[in-house]
């Protein structure tokens, strides 16, 4: 497929409007709002009923956490899936994949640990079903237009997860867990018939750099492996997956001690999950003004000080501030996530058009992964420091992260956005 972004147009301010007006580009942008709300509802809902048939808090979070913790190993086992299959049957296959096996813990009551196998098995595959979406969508947008179709999804993202854990408490009380998780199936059900049936096939022209079939087991295996190694020994890629993955992950780790710091300060009943919804709702207004007001060339720039934005708030919970600053320090913390949207032309760019599926695969999952390091990580810090300061410390480290883009400079920073670089840009020197 032909790119529409030339050099000329580099610092060409796309709208969302015209992101939308692409049918494609809404039909994968409308399925996967409701995948992730009902993500977020089967994710809770899975937790409250290992829950409530062990009374373990350990085995709770151990469900909350397993359809996350095993994508890495799924991206880079079989990552090189999400460019050797057709997208099309990729995407409605993860669909009915994680329909499936919702239905199957609604339906079947299975020991505990016969339940968490299910989950880890569909978050292996998780990144192949991501990758082929993400690629797809890199093959529809150009220029401008793809890194607010990113926003979009961003910004659709912040809102199902929080209407998905708010439907979760309604239809848990409701229905109980197991008809809440029939719920999640029928809705997962729905997008696999959505894109199955609204997603027209690609012609051959449109996908001639996609390797043909997927071959077999140890083949996909061996060429995921070899393509993950590609990719992170590039080093621009690596550079650039590193610069989207680290003040997530530091961000991740100060989210996770919310409700200790909240209840060592003794804010009111029920003040932390107010300081919780703070950070994306930040995020949401973040990727809507950055997206819809800056150009392509001030987001690239904007890049470090959007990452300063995003830690220093949280230094600020040194000073162990009460329930309103507090918020308002978790706001600004989300706003600065917007940064990421600088950084999507510039590793779309540096990409080989063969291994996108795979990169985007690996670039979720990598990041999933150091979201549940992050946590455990300044938990444990918290233990010598206590909760604001080892909030102020993932901060600090956000902040350490902006001061290393700012001398690196990502590449599209310096140079005209949209303007390609060498063939193949894995190998591309800094």
């Amino acid at each position: 497929m032909t790119s529409t972004a030339e050099p000329a147009q580099g610092n060409h301010h796309a709208t969302y409007r015209e992101v939308l007006a692409d049918p494609r580009f809404r039909l994968l942008f409308a399925t996967r709002t409701v995948a992730i709300t009902a993500d977020a509802l089967r994710i809770t809902t899975f937790s409250v009923l290992v829950f409530s048939a062990t009374g373990s808090a350990l085995l709770s979070a151990v469900a909350f956490g397993v359809g996350f913790a095993p994508q890495l190993f799924g991206s880079l086992l079989l990552g090189s899936l999400a460019d050797r299959l057709p997208p099309r049957a990729l995407i409605t296959g993860g669909y009915a994949v994680t329909c499936a096996a919702a239905l199957l813990l609604a339906l079947v009551r299975m020991p505990v640990a016969a339940c968490l196998g299910v989950v880890a098995l569909v978050a292996l595959a998780t990144p192949v079903f991501h990758g082929a979406s993400s690629r797809l969508v890199a093959q529809t947008l150009k220029g401008d237009a793809y890194v607010l179709g990113r926003s979009l999804n961003n910004i659709a993202a912040s809102g199902a997860q929080l209407s998905g854990l708010a439907l979760g408490g309604g239809v848990v009380a409701v229905l109980g867990p197991r008809r809440a998780l029939a719920v999640s199936a029928a809705l997962y059900l729905g997008c696999a018939l959505a894109v199955r049936i609204g997603l027209p096939r690609p012609g051959p022209a449109e996908f001639d750099d996609t390797p043909g079939g997927a071959g077999n087991a140890k083949e996909s295996v061996r060429a995921s492996l070899h393509g993950a190694g590609l990719l992170l020994r590039g080093r621009t890629v690596r550079r650039l997956m590193l610069a989207q993955w680290l003040p997530c992950a530091f961000a991740a780790g100060a989210e996770g001690l919310i409700v200790a710091y909240a209840g060592e300060r003794h804010f009111a009943p029920g003040w932390y999950a107010v300081l919780m919804g703070c950070l994306p709702v930040g995020m949401l207004f973040g990727d809507l003004l950055v997206g819809r007001l800056l150009r392509p060339l001030t987001r690239e720039r904007l890049v470090a000080p959007l990452i300063a934005l995003m830690g220093l708030p949280l230094v600020g919970f040194a000073a162990e501030p009460a329930e309103g600053v507090s918020s308002g320090l978790l706001l600004l913390c989300g706003f600065g996530f917007a940064y990421g949207l600088g950084l999507q032309r510039p590793f779309l760019d540096a990409l080989p058009p063969s291994g996108r599926g795979q990169a985007f695969g690996l670039l979720g999952s990598g990041s999933m992964t150091l979201q549940g390091v992050g946590p455990v990580c300044f938990g444990a810090v918290s233990a010598g420091v206590g909760t604001g300061g080892a909030i102020a410390l993932a901060g600090g480290a956000a902040v350490l992260t902006a001061g290393w883009l700012h001398i690196w400079r990502p590449p599209g920073s310096s140079r005209p956005a949209g303007s390609a670089g060498p063939e193949g840009g894995v190998e591309r020197q800094v």
